[in-house]
């Protein structure tokens, strides 16, 4: 019942679904902020009594220490019922022996502490069914508060609502920037739903945490798998890692800056304590002062760039620079830096230089290019369809061809092949060799040549005296 995979427990104790030892396996798991039992393998030393407060998980990252007070045989993944004010509410074993120790020390509850509360029983069937209709009942709710908050004209964001396990008390989450006085709501809240009305506020990042997500790593949120505590990130983390300051890129799903930006901060201080501070300082050299721009942590250098040369970066190491500076401070400008430039090209920035040694292939072989669509078969279906009207095309085009007059043009030739030879003479025009073409086009065979008449003299020409 506490996996949405089925990884609950049979009667001797071993889990359902996955077929782990005592918890589920999965990093990020079917549920938020999940615990794997390391020590479930292990068995307790002989006299020793197993430790008799249990770790219960509710809805999504809320969990609570309970104490067995009836010694009761519970295992990971067991649905039980425990004491809540007021009534019972029904949750899930998240840890049980030894490991829960460690989790009480990690958040620093005393063991003689009064503040746990007891475990009454398994959940029957009536209880799991019971507080199955109070989940179905909570999304509905949310919708309905936040429109009631709205005609109230309260300023807050109404997140998650949880049932408890009895429908006897529901707990409203929500995130305000400033004070709320809701007192007006919960009697709303409470003549609507006809339940106890139990109003808690929260952070943005304890709002994400609850509600769960994908963050831009591609992997499910930290404060909604293992993170629980939720320390301040300032933009100086950024600022010693060398990113760049964009909003977008920094802050997570819940507005904040991203918790993952501590997880490296630490070495960042540390690998930075071995550069010079070079805040208003320049090196002198007999060619030129020249100017930091930036470090280069993993590679443990400084870059420089001259006056002069703006475009050409200088990488130096630490040692080099911090010898400089001495050297500076003693009065002597060494000659120039015995360090191979590197040339920026605002064209082309940077070049590939590898050798195919493998014999692998080009990242683009999978890329298919796209194949040029024929326009007579666009509708191959339409084509089989006009077939008969095509074939009484064709045959009236092929009768209309028989019948019509025939012209005698010659046929073209190549022109490459068959150019005019300048020492050739011209063929004389011969006026008999002209096509002649046929006024008559119901005729099926041409006429015959006539000859033509001797022609008279042009009016140009004159007689002969």
């Amino acid at each position: 019942m506490g996996c949405s995979t089925g990884c609950g427990t049979e009667n001797n104790g071993i889990p359902k679904g996955c077929n782990n030892n005592g918890s589920c396996g999965t990093s990020s798991g079917c549920n938020k902020l999940n615990v794997f039992d390391w020590l479930s393998n292990m068995s307790l030393p002989g006299g020793q009594t197993q430790f008799d407060i249990v770790e219960v998980r509710f809805k999504n990252s809320r969990k609570e220490f309970f104490k067995n007070v009836n010694n009761l045989s519970l295992n990971t993944g067991d649905v039980i019922a425990v004491e809540a004010s007021p009534g019972h509410d029904i949750g899930v074993v998240s840890v049980t022996g030894e490991l829960v120790r460690l989790q009480l020390k990690k958040r620093n509850i005393g063991l003689d502490s009064t503040e746990f509360k007891k475990i009454y029983r398994k959940a029957k069937q009536t209880d799991i069914d019971k507080w199955k209709e109070a989940q179905a009942l909570e999304v509905e709710t949310m919708f309905k508060a936040r429109t009631i908050a709205l005609k109230l004209g309260l300023e807050m964001k109404l997140s998650d609502v949880e049932y408890q396990g009895d429908k006897s008390k529901a707990i409203f989450y929500y995130t305000a920037e400033a004070r709320v006085d809701f007192r007006e709501l919960i009697k709303v809240l409470a003549s609507e739903f006809g339940v106890r009305i139990e109003m808690r506020q929260i952070g943005a990042r304890q709002e994400a945490s609850r509600l769960g997500g994908i963050g831009a790593c591609g992997r499910e949120l930290c404060c909604s798998t293992w993170l629980t505590d939720f320390r301040t990130v300032s933009t100086s983390a950024a600022r010693y890692q060398q990113l760049s300051l964009n909003p977008l890129k920094l802050a997570g799903q819940c507005g904040k800056l991203k918790c993952c930006l501590n997880y490296e901060l630490d070495s960042y201080v540390d690998a930075l304590k071995d550069f010079p501070d070079m805040e208003g300082k320049r090196i002198k050299t007999k060619r030129g002062d020249a100017f930091f721009q930036k470090n280069d942590i993993f590679k443990r250098t400084m870059i420089f760039t001259y006056r002069d040369e703006p475009d050409v970066f200088i990488p130096i190491k630490i040692e080099q620079v911090k010898e400089t500076l001495e050297a500076n401070a003693k009065g002597i400008l060494p000659d120039d830096f015995k360090v191979a430039p590197v040339i920026v090209n605002k064209e082309k920035v940077f070049e590939a230089n590898f050798e195919n040694v493998v014999g692998q292939d080009s990242l683009t072989r999978f890329d298919k290019k796209p194949k040029q669509k024929n326009q007579f078969n666009k509708k191959p279906n339409a084509q089989k369809a006009n077939k008969p009207q095509q074939q009484k095309q064709n045959n009236s085009l092929s009768n209309y061809t028989q019948n019509k007059p025939q012209h005698n043009k010659p046929k073209q030739q190549n022109n490459n092949l068959n150019k005019p030879n300048p020492n050739q003479q011209r063929p004389q025009n011969n006026s008999q060799n002209k096509p002649q073409h046929n006024k008559n086009q119901n005729q099926q065979k041409p006429r015959p040549q006539q000859q033509k008449p001797n022609q008279p003299n042009k009016p140009n020409d004159k007689p002969s005296e």
